[in-house]
């Protein structure tokens, strides 16, 4: 009982510190937020993100740069396109203001990603591409 007390705290905390920081996604979750030392202006952010099957993630670009994990790999699909493997285990890079994203996650395996990202501070971690 004690242990699913704690469980409860924690995540009606983890639910406090997300809608401080203004979520932006219903499938990300901040973990933690920090200016980079040395580097006026610039901010690093580091995420969990689970898209399940059905889920899209919309084609975004970043203030910044974004270094991705996949925690958990799955099977995507760009529209038009064939689906691909985003296998377990690889690292991916974005750079700043390059455009990515634009899948949809097909098949019955979630997408569980851990980002961080190093951005301008006080802009939005991403905009969506147009």
């Amino acid at each position: 009982m004690r242990h699913a007390l704690r469980s409860f705290v924690a995540l009606c905390g983890l639910a406090v510190a997300a809608a401080a920081w203004g979520q932006d996604s219903p499938q990300r979750v901040e973990l933690k937020r920090s200016d980079l030392s040395g580097a006026p202006g610039m901010e690093v952010v580091s995420s969990i993100a689970e898209y399940k099957p059905g889920d899209t993630l919309e084609a975004h670009f970043h203030h910044g740069v974004e270094a991705a994990y996949v925690v958990q790999g799955a099977t995507v699909q760009l529209p038009g396109k064939e689906p691909m493997a985003l296998p377990t285990g690889i690292a991916i890079h974005n750079l700043r203001d390059v455009r990515h994203g634009g899948f949809k996650v097909i098949g019955d395996t979630s997408l569980k990603v851990f980002t961080v990202h190093v951005v301008d501070k006080g802009k939005p971690l991403y905009d969506l591409a147009k």
